[in-house]
C-alpha cells in the first residue's frame, strides 16, 4: 500500500522534532534556601554557627546531583526578633542570590538585640516576598531557627506553614534548646505542617576543629584562586573586595576557612555578576560586546584577541587550582572521617541540622548525594 506524500512528510517531521527534543539538555536543577535567623539577645551563638558553618553546608550541597546534573544554588536571608528593627521586627537581609560571598558578608554584619520573635510572620514574608521557582521539580526550603514559642505574633503559624507548602516550599524548624521544649512550644508542629524536619540544637556548643595535614595547602591554593578572578563593571571591585574580606573573616578559624576554600573550588561558587570568567561560562556576557570602560585597567588597552587569551589563561589556571583543591579535599575527608571514628562529633549543631534536613528533602525530590 502506498503512503501519501503528506503522511510521509508528517512522519519525517515528527522524527526530526523528536530528535531535536532528545538533543536539548534537561533544565538545570535548582535548590533555593531561605534562612530565617532569630537575632534577639540570646542568639549570638546561633549567628556565629551560621557564619562559620555556611561553607560546610555549601560543600554538602555541592555533592548533590539530580538526573546526573549538579544543581544551581540560591540563598536568601532574613532576620527576625531584633528590637533594632521596626515592628514586626523582621528584615529581609538578602533576596534569593547565587552570591555566596554576599551571604557570608551579611551574616557577619548581623547583630543581636532583644525583640519579639514572630515565627509565623517571618515564614509568611519569606513565602510571599521571595522569587520562588514555580517548578515542582526544584527543591525549595525554608530553615527557621530560634528559641521562643512558635505561636508569637499576629500571623498564625498554622496558616503560614500551610501557605508555604502549598507553593512547594518545605519548612524546617530548628529550635535552639532542649528538644522537648521545642515540641512543647510548637516548633515541631510547624515543621510537620509543611513537610519539614524538626531539629533541636545547642546554639552555644563549641564545634571541635579537626586539623588535617592538607589544611595548609588548601589555604594557600584558595588564596591563589582569588587571583584568577577578573572583576568587570560597577560590581567588579566590590566583588573582589568582598571575596577577600570573607577569606579574612574566617582566617582565624582553621576548619571553617578550609571549608570555604573547598567551596570556592565547587560549581556552587559562582560570581557571574562581577567576574568575567564566571560570566562568560554562564552565558551572562559576551566578551566582544563588553565596553572597554567596564573592563579592569589591565585589559582596557588590549586587543580583542589579547583579551580572550588573558581570560582563557585565568580560566585555565582556575581550573587547575580547583582540581588540586578537590583532590586535597578528598584526602582530607578520609583523614577526618578516621579521626571522627575515634572521637564522634556532636550532632546538635546548626550545620548538622541543615545538612540532615537537606538530604531528607533532596532525596524525596530525586537528588543523590555523594
Amino acid at each position: 500500500m502506498r503512503l501519501s506524500r503528506s503522511f510521509i512528510a508528517l512522519l519525517i517531521a515528527l522524527a526530526i522534532a523528536g530528535s531535536a527534543a532528545a538533543s536539548v539538555a534537561p533544565a538545570k536543577p535548582l535548590i533555593q534556601v531561605a534562612v530565617l535567623l532569630d537575632t534577639s539577645n540570646s542568639m549570638d551563638g546561633l549567628i556565629d554557627q551560621a557564619r562559620t558553618q555556611l561553607w560546610r553546608v555549601v560543600n554538602e550541597l555541592a555533592t548533590a546531583k539530580k538526573n546526573g546534573v549538579r544543581p544551581d544554588l540560591r540563598v536568601a536571608l532574613y532576620e527576625y526578633g531584633n528590637d533594632g528593627l521596626k515592628a514586626p521586627h523582621i528584615r529581609r537581609v538578602l533576596a534569593l542570590t547565587p552570591d555566596l560571598d554576599k551571604v557570608s558578608e551579611e551574616l557577619f554584619a548581623l547583630r543581636t538585640n532583644g525583640g519579639n520573635e514572630y515565627c509565623g510572620q517571618v515564614i509568611d514574608a519569606a513565602t510571599k516576598d521571595l522569587g520562588w521557582s514555580a517548578s515542582n521539580a526544584d527543591l525549595k526550603l525554608i530553615f527557621i531557627a530560634g528559641n521562643e514559642p512558635f505561636t508569637q505574633g499576629s500571623v498564625d503559624f498554622h496558616a503560614a506553614c500551610r501557605r508555604a507548602i502549598a507553593k512547594g516550599i518545605v519548612v524546617n524548624t530548628i529550635f535552639c534548646g532542649p528538644k522537648d521544649e521545642g515540641v512543647r512550644t510548637n516548633w515541631k508542629e510547624g515543621a510537620e505542617l509543611a513537610d519539614g524536619r524538626y531539629l533541636a540544637i545547642d546554639q552555644n556548643t563549641q564545634v571541635a576543629e579537626i586539623a588535617a595535614p592538607q589544611d595548609a595547602a588548601i589555604a594557600v591554593l584558595g588564596a591563589q584562586l582569588n587571583e584568577t578572578y577578573i572583576g568587570y563593571g560597577n560590581a567588579g571591585a566590590a566583588g573582589k573586595g568582598r571575596q577577600a574580606a570573607q577569606d579574612q573573616n574566617l582566617a582565624s578559624k582553621a576548619t571553617a576557612n578550609v571549608q570555604r576554600q573547598v567551596a570556592k573550588a565547587s560549581a556552587m561558587y559562582s560570581n557571574s555578576s562581577w567576574d568575567i570568567v564566571d560570566a562568560i561560562n554562564s552565558g551572562t556576557i559576551d566578551l566582544d560586546k563588553v565596553n572597554s570602560k567596564d573592563l579592569p585597567p589591565e585589559m582596557q588597552k588590549m586587543t580583542p584577541a589579547q583579551r580572550k587569551a588573558y581570560v582563557a589563561e585565568a580560566q585555565k589556571k582556575r581550573g587547575e587550582l580547583q582540581t588540586k583543591i578537590r583532590k586535597l579535599d578528598e584526602d582530607r575527608r578520609k583523614y577526618v572521617t578516621q579521626k571522627l571514628k575515634e572521637t564522634p562529633p556532636k550532632e546538635n549543631t546548626l550545620d548538622a541540622a541543615v545538612i540532615s534536613a537537606v538530604r531528607d528533602s533532596g532525596t524525596k525530590k530525586g537528588y543523590k548525594f555523594d
